[in-house]
């Protein structure tokens, strides 16, 4: 059966303002069809390297000017752009890949522009945390994106005890290069937690690793990655433990056909969450 193809882009005029659009993290398919209207309307496309957002404009057959907006351009760039805003222009932002402002220089434009009364407009899509979190199979009701941590040495030590007891998962983006010494250095200050190496997402060679901390970091399979990496860490036990309590409903289910012991095997596996405390949860729940 053929594919049905996309309504046209929408010839609706584009209110001025600034429009903060999320782009695809690989998959160019993954780009909304909002984001093609803005991107085929607007006056001005700011990237972080153009090179890379003339891939995309390509791909969808658009054609507009475009300007280098990244950490070494935003000074120079921000009054000019301040100017035409306030003129009532239409500008889209975007990232190299995936949503603005996550890890790129975006934000100061966003307040400059706030600060000024330009109106800005978000533009939901793709986004490497999302996607690397909803893979992951760890706890997702509660987590923190923590962006790069600091490459070596004490400052990455800090930055690591200092999210030790946040009662969330934890997410971050790391390069390559760094990546075994990252994983070891994580396991020494939050403790030896389940965690998840998201590599190229939504690109051909999408890999997951799944393990502990202190396993995928003794693993050499994980030396010479290539790419995009996303790093995804479970939450300390005591917020682990505060989920268990979220599993009664499925122990429930699952003790109705199973041993306690089978049940918690099941429902630790499917919520990845550690056996003994659901063990103890079915348990508890049987002597009721």
């Amino acid at each position: 059966m053929a594919r049905p193809a996309p309504p046209p882009l929408s010839d609706a005029h584009l209110a001025p303002g600034l429009y903060v659009t999320a782009t695809p993290i690989g998959n160019l398919r993954d780009v909304t069809l909002r984001a093609l209207d803005v991107l085929a309307g607007c006056d001005l496309i700011l990237a972080e390297d153009t090179r890379v957002t003339a891939k995309l404009l390509t791909a969808y057959g658009l054609s507009k000017p475009m300007q280098r907006f990244d950490e070494h351009a935003v000074a120079k760039a921000l009054p000019k752009l301040l100017e035409r805003l306030a003129a009532g222009e239409r500008i889209a932002l975007c990232s190299d890949a995936g949503t603005p402002l996550v890890s790129d220089p975006g934000a100061r434009l966003v307040t400059a522009a706030l600060a000024q009364g330009s109106a800005v407009y978000p533009l939901p899509g793709a986004s490497a945390v999302l996607a690397a979190l909803v893979a992951a199979g760890l706890p997702s009701e509660r987590f923190l994106f923590a962006g790069f941590p600091p490459p070596k040495g004490a400052a990455r030590d800090r930055c690591f005890a200092e999210l030790a007891q946040v009662p969330a998962t934890l997410v971050f983006f790391e390069g390559p290069p760094r990546l075994s010494s990252s994983l070891a250095a994580m396991a020494k200050a939050l403790g030896d937690r389940p965690a998840v190496v998201a590599r190229e997402l939504t690109k051909l060679h999408e890999t997951m690793h799944r393990g502990t901390l202190s396993s995928m970091a003794a693993d050499p399979a994980l030396d010479n990655l290539k790419g995009e990496i996303v790093v995804v860490v479970g939450p300390p036990l005591a917020a682990a433990a505060h989920a268990v309590e979220d599993a009664d409903a499925l122990l429930d289910e699952a003790m109705a056909r199973l041993s306690p012991g089978e049940a918690a095997s099941e429902i630790a596996k499917r919520l990845s969450l550690p056996r003994k405390a659901v063990y103890a949860r079915a348990l508890a729940r049987k002597a009721m």
